[in-house]
């Protein structure tokens, strides 16, 4: 079985593979841009097992490894980097440290993602991301109307409150500024239904979004997003490891007999 540790970067990767049945061992680095990672690791009987710290912009390169038929192991970078006790750090070293985890069993893996889970991370990605520029939208108009002496707050949303902005005598450019603005309104409040629209068909079609949505107050955004970031939910033996993978759990400085806790480390897993 071909043992590989790849330190990987967005544009190239460092490897280092061994050969368990001969004991040959090498290093290379991978160009991405030229097409050499597919031909490197399509050269290896499958399955391979791959080795590489979790790190981001690195889907394509995961699920081309899955199309040719090979393993690959995700790390915890941070527990990865406590495991070398030498305070050098280079690729080839970082590479061949992958690869003695690996061989010696120690390889700090962790949960990741299936391709579907990813894909509708995305959705509610996308839909968070609109809903904030809504706002922008929105503080925009707001703006606009509290300088002409127009204070409606939630009310200046209402048919009666879009009239009166839009009765607002502004100068040309603010008039441009509030017209744009409204038409982005308009534009995003469409795009965000139908998304508002896809979660809620995704939660109904998964048995522990449904399982939360039955609690009140949890509906289908909100239980979407905690059930895409928790995963397995097996793999947490108590609820308190479940809020430290949440970043729920204070920074502690305790030292003497005297505890003393920082703010939440609002570290997740997602």
């Amino acid at each position: 079985m071909m043992l590989i540790g790849c330190d990987f970067h967005p544009s190239w990767q460092q490897v280092c593979w061994v050969d368990t049945e001969t004991g040959e061992t090498q290093q290379c680095k991978l160009v991405h841009a030229a097409g050499e990672a597919e031909k490197f690791y399509g050269q290896f009987s499958a399955p391979a097992r791959i080795g590489m710290e979790a790190t981001g912009n690195c889907q394509w390169f995961v699920e081309m490894l899955a199309a040719l038929g090979h393993e690959v192991w995700i790390g915890d970078a941070a527990k990865i980097r406590a495991s070398d006790v030498r305070q050098q750090k280079h690729d080839r070293r970082d590479a061949a440290l992958l690869l003695r985890l690996l061989m010696e069993e120690r390889f700090p893996r962790i949960w990741t993602p299936s391709s579907e889970q990813k894909d509708l991370r995305q959705l509610l990605i996308h839909r968070y991301k609109l809903v904030r520029l809504r706002a922008q939208a929105k503080n925009g108009l707001q703006h606009l109307a509290m300088n002409q002496g127009l204070q409606k707050k939630n009310r200046l949303w209402s048919k009666a409150g879009q009239q009166a902005l839009r009765d607002l005598a502004l100068q040309p450019w603010a008039s441009r500024r509030r017209e744009d603005l409204l038409n982005v309104l308009v534009m995003l409040d469409r795009q965000i239904e139908s998304l508002d629209l896809a979660v809620q068909q995704a939660a109904e079609q998964n048995e522990n979004t449904k399982l939360l949505m039955s609690q009140p107050g949890i509906g289908p955004v909100t239980s979407l997003a905690f059930v895409l970031t928790m995963g397995d939910v097996s793999r947490f033996p108590r609820g308190k490891q479940v809020a430290s993978y949440l970043g729920l759990i204070p920074r502690e400085y305790s030292s003497g007999g005297k505890q003393r806790f920082g703010p939440l480390s609002k570290a997740t897993g997602l």
